[in-house]
């Protein structure tokens, strides 16, 4: 494993590592294995999810913008999605809607781990929407891509169609894997991937 400091990076306290990795590649699983290392994680879904629930913030307003998607359980994710998948005007009304209060979020963390000496940021879309630049080092979780196809097709509504779709908002798994300074792979044992963060928490420490 290398590890290539971005600038400013050696100032920071926490340090900040990237967590991403296409959907379906085991990134939640890593995430979870971070945190059993001691590691405090940011799980950037987990606060959409929140936000988007049963009384969440946002759902008045992704109701206002894109009117029948809400319930008294909060977003219907599946309705939204079938707005938003593949029509770039209606995705970035949403983003425009989601972004800030998870960067909000992301503050308070931050904020609240300023003693630590590391901490991740779980973020899906680092590099897609230039949080890699907010960050001192980037993780990629990668597995083979049948893995990672039969892993997304067990998910609920889940259609071959719909996997293809949300690919295309994503850069490719090489492409990450390139501009990672780790790659975690989760395509074998569930020990040997908590070997490989293990070995990624204790570095940090080192430091």
């Amino acid at each position: 494993m290398t590890h290539r400091p971005r600038p400013g990076s050696r100032l920071r306290r926490p340090f900040i590592l990237g967590l991403t990795g296409s959907i379906g590649m085991g990134k939640s699983t890593a995430a979870a294995m971070f945190e059993r290392e001691g590691v405090p994680v940011f799980d950037a879904d987990a606060e959409v999810h929140r936000l988007q629930g049963p009384g969440g913030a946002l759902v008045a307003a992704i109701e206002a913008r894109f009117p029948g998607t809400t319930g008294p359980g909060g977003v219907d994710r599946q309705k939204l999605g079938g707005l938003v998948l593949g029509n770039r005007h209606e995705l970035a009304a949403l983003e425009a809607i989601v972004h800030p209060e998870v960067f909000r979020a992301q503050k308070k963390f931050l904020a609240r781990h300023r003693a630590r000496d590391v901490v991740v940021l779980d973020i899906p879309l680092l590099f897609e929407k230039g949080g890699w630049r907010r960050v001192g080092a980037i993780a990629v979780v990668s597995a083979p891509t049948w893995m990672q196809t039969k892993r997304v097709m067990r998910r609920p509504g889940m259609t071959y169609a719909r996997l293809k779709a949300i690919r295309r908002l994503q850069v490719p798994d090489r492409v990450k894997r390139a501009r990672a300074d780790f790659v975690i792979d989760t395509g074998g044992p569930k020990s040997e991937t908590h070997r490989q963060i293990r070995a990624i928490a204790s570095c940090f420490r080192a430091r």
